[in-house]
């Protein structure tokens, strides 16, 4: 199955909660990966969503949680 990985930067105008990421985060910025797959057999390019990660950066440390996307989506509004 041929997969995808899009990248992007979110940015929290204020401190969030997220569901599987015990304790809050603080309004910044933070990388987004979403990976995909491609719908065989479709007449046109479509992909379904595998998975979301956010990367949390830390004094020297990267730790990654897989999120909701619409979670995200909510939180970002």
């Amino acid at each position: 199955m041929e997969t995808r990985i899009q990248k992007t930067t979110v940015t929290f105008k204020k401190p969030v909660f997220l569901s599987g990421i015990s304790g809050e985060l603080p309004a910044g910025r933070y990388d987004i990966e979403t990976e995909e797959e491609l719908i065989e057999g479709a007449s046109y390019l479509a992909y379904r969503r595998i998975s979301t990660v956010l990367y949390r950066r830390s004094r020297g440390k990267v730790q990654a949680f897989r999120i909701d996307p619409n979670e995200l989506a909510a939180a970002l509004k």
